[in-house]
């Protein structure tokens, strides 16, 4: 099986992208997904390609500058970075697109 790479970013690339990067960790253990994770500023994000990126909704506007291939990677804008149920009801169905679960 493939594993998917999962970017998580935030403005510094440093306190909540790592928050919500921890709190995916859990999600999807208890999903059975292994991933390749990572987290990262805004402006090196474009340039990594990773299969998802997971950030919060207050960096669209800042994403929508940026010209990101939708066949390639899926943002994921959460309201709560930290919130397992919301990153769960996201990320789920982004995983069972790309073939990764089930």
């Amino acid at each position: 099986m493939k594993k998917i790479s999962i970017l998580f970013v935030c403005g510094a690339g440093l306190g909540s992208s790592f928050a919500c990067q921890m709190s995916t960790e859990d999600v999807l253990q208890k999903l059975g997904v292994e991933a390749k994770l990572d987290h990262s500023d805004i402006s090196s994000a474009v340039s990594v390609k990773p299969d998802i990126i997971m950030t919060g909704q207050n960096f669209k506007t800042q994403f929508e500058k940026f010209t990101i291939d939708p066949a390639q990677t899926t943002i994921i804008y959460l309201k709560n970075i930290v919130s397992k149920p919301e990153i769960e009801e996201k990320l789920a169905p982004v995983l069972r697109e790309k073939g990764i679960l089930a």
